[in-house]
């Protein structure tokens, strides 16, 4: 399968990837902003269409957070992701100056720890680590 790389992605583009996992709609004005605000985005692209996509945000000091990586669900299993994620790790790898060092986190969707433990992440919570969290905040006006 001939998959080419682009950092970038429209925003419709972005929404149907979304959708297709299930996540969470967010307002258009939220992708752009996010979309633009990216330390990395990478989108995956076959036969003209977007396949799939991750990107990764940070505080401009150690810490990354990856995010957003979804492939689409009739391209799942054949790789897609494995390449997304080898090329994102490869640009992170490639950021860390002599000396220091940057400390990149994850979500794992359910289910799918494994496939991000063969980069290197640990599973949380673990004896060092208690579990992570999240909350969704919304404006119900």
């Amino acid at each position: 399968m001939d998959i080419t790389f682009k950092n970038k992605i429209s925003v419709n583009d972005y929404i149907k990837l979304r959708r297709t996992a299930d996540w969470k709609d967010i307002s258009k004005r939220q992708v752009r902003a996010g979309l633009r605000n990216s330390v990395y985005l990478l989108s995956a692209r076959h036969n003209k269409m977007t396949i799939g996509m991750a990107r990764v945000i940070g505080d401009g000091g150690y810490v990354l957070l990856i995010v957003d990586v979804v492939v689409l669900p009739e391209y799942r299993g054949k790789g897609v992701g494995t390449m997304i994620m080898e090329n994102v790790m490869a640009r992170i790898h490639d950021s860390v100056r002599d000396g220091e060092g940057v400390m990149v986190q994850l979500m794992s969707a359910k289910g799918r720890e494994s496939f991000y433990r063969r980069f290197g992440f640990v599973s949380r919570p673990n004896e060092s680590l208690g579990p992570g969290m999240t909350q969704w905040i919304e404006d119900i006006r």
